[in-house]
């Protein structure tokens, strides 16, 4: 006669893995989470509930130490029998395990156990010697670890934990076991150099490196219980992504650039400050903010006391970036009144540029020897809306070149 237990209530069930507050139904979010127990009977089910758009979940069971079974979960509340036909007079030593790792690119992905159903009963499980973690990137989330060496596909059946280094080291070493990993993510960055793809960012979460409301729902950013759970060991697998970051091209993320520039100044503005910090616009290289008049205007929109901030125009920084300073200044200009306003430019770095507009470079020129032009720069400082406004030369020069340039600006000023 078969039973049925929720999970919450089923005694002498070890759950593996990091959790929520919630437990009934149990969310299983890492990889190698999963169930332990001691089964005296013949016959168990699981109830699982299963979701993705991306990735499908896929079990490992273990029997007696041996792993005798992988399968993938439908989607949906469905009752799987996991072991039918045991000796009922035998106890046996059952490990129903996720295979596949947490999934931020798939926020549908999710496993949750409601509930066991089952002839016999449930045994106490000895305690484990000691408790360990393991983090790490796709080699501690076990991918690739089942698969032919030739295989290359990104796919969810190349994932087991029951295959995988951390889960046979706690077998090695009789560990209570939890892992946090993720594909291509490392200590600082990941192999593209995404600086979210961080593993220590999310790692005070229970599943931080999740996304989305579902994920939410269900406790994957909760603080992290670490007072009911202190691993005796860590096993820190992270670099090979971080070293991999050298090879590739800069991360270009304004939104993640302009969100720490705008938690800085809230950070050291304070109402009592009687000076005026001034953004700068730059040339859009790929590796800054500022290029656009657009991030710099986002930036000063989230500054709670924007009142003490203000815009110094770079003209290099501006050519360079794409505006056609040297051609169509008054163009130019409206378009910064209409995105930030004139009544916020407050100085005028004044510089030629060796590259032509458009060119996000970056690079100085002495005053008449660049792209922009000398006759550009003298409109620069005439112009009505520039022209009572502080200057500063930012040329590659000595002491004597700056006098002489300043010299020239001042004779050409009406």
């Amino acid at each position: 006669m078969l039973k049925t237990i929720e999970i919450q209530e089923a005694k002498n069930l070890v759950v593996h893995g990091r959790n929520g507050a919630q437990r009934q139904p149990l969310t299983l979010f890492w990889t190698a989470s999963g169930l332990e127990m001691n089964f005296h009977g013949s016959e168990i089910w699981v109830e699982f509930e299963s979701d993705f758009s991306l990735y499908e979940q896929w079990i490992s069971v273990i029997l007696n130490g041996a792993h005798i079974a992988r399968f993938p979960l439908q989607k949906g509340r469905i009752w799987m029998p996991v072991l039918r036909g045991l000796d009922a007079q035998k106890t046996h030593h059952i490990e129903i395990i996720r295979d596949v790792q947490a999934m931020p690119t798939d926020p549908d992905c999710s496993l949750r156990v409601h509930a066991l159903r089952y002839d016999g009963e449930l045994l106490p499980v000895a305690e484990k010697k000691l408790r360990l973690e393991v983090i790490g990137d796709s080699l501690t989330s076990s991918e690739g670890a089942i698969g032919a060496k030739t295989e290359t596909d990104w796919i969810a059946p190349f994932f087991c934990a029951a295959h995988g280094y951390p889960y046979l080291l706690g077998q090695k070493l009789n560990a209570d076991l939890r892992v946090i990993s993720q594909s291509g993510w490392g200590a600082l960055t990941s192999w593209d150099n995404d600086p979210h793809c961080a593993m220590p960012l999310y790692y005070d979460q229970v599943c931080g490196v999740l996304k989305g409301e579902k994920n939410a729902a269900l406790g994957a950013f909760e603080p992290n219980d670490f007072e009911a759970w202190n691993a005796d060991v860590v096993v820190v697998n992270l670099g090979a992504n971080d070293s991999s970051a050298f090879e590739q091209g800069p991360w270009t993320d304004p939104e993640t650039g302009i969100a720490y520039i705008a938690d800085a100044l809230n950070a050291i503005l304070t109402p009592e400050q009687s000076t005026t910090v001034l953004l700068e616009t730059m040339s859009g290289k790929g590796s800054e903010v500022g290029g656009r008049f657009e991030e710099l205007r986002e930036i000063l929109d989230r500054v709670e006391l924007s009142g003490r901030m203000g815009v110094c125009l770079d003209t290099c920084h501006v050519s360079d970036a794409g505006y056609a300073l040297a051609e169509d200044l008054d163009g130019v200009l409206m378009e910064f009144d209409r995105v930030i306003g004139l009544n916020r430019l407050k100085a005028i770095h004044l510089n030629d540029s060796l590259n032509p507009c458009g060119a996000h470079k970056d690079r100085h020129a002495r005053i008449g020897e660049g792209c922009i032009g000398l006759e550009a720069l003298r409109r620069v400082v005439n112009h009505p809306a520039l022209k009572d406004l502080p200057f500063c030369l930012e040329t590659p020069n000595e002491l004597p070149g700056y006098a002489a340039e300043i010299a020239l600006m001042r004779s050409l000023a009406e």
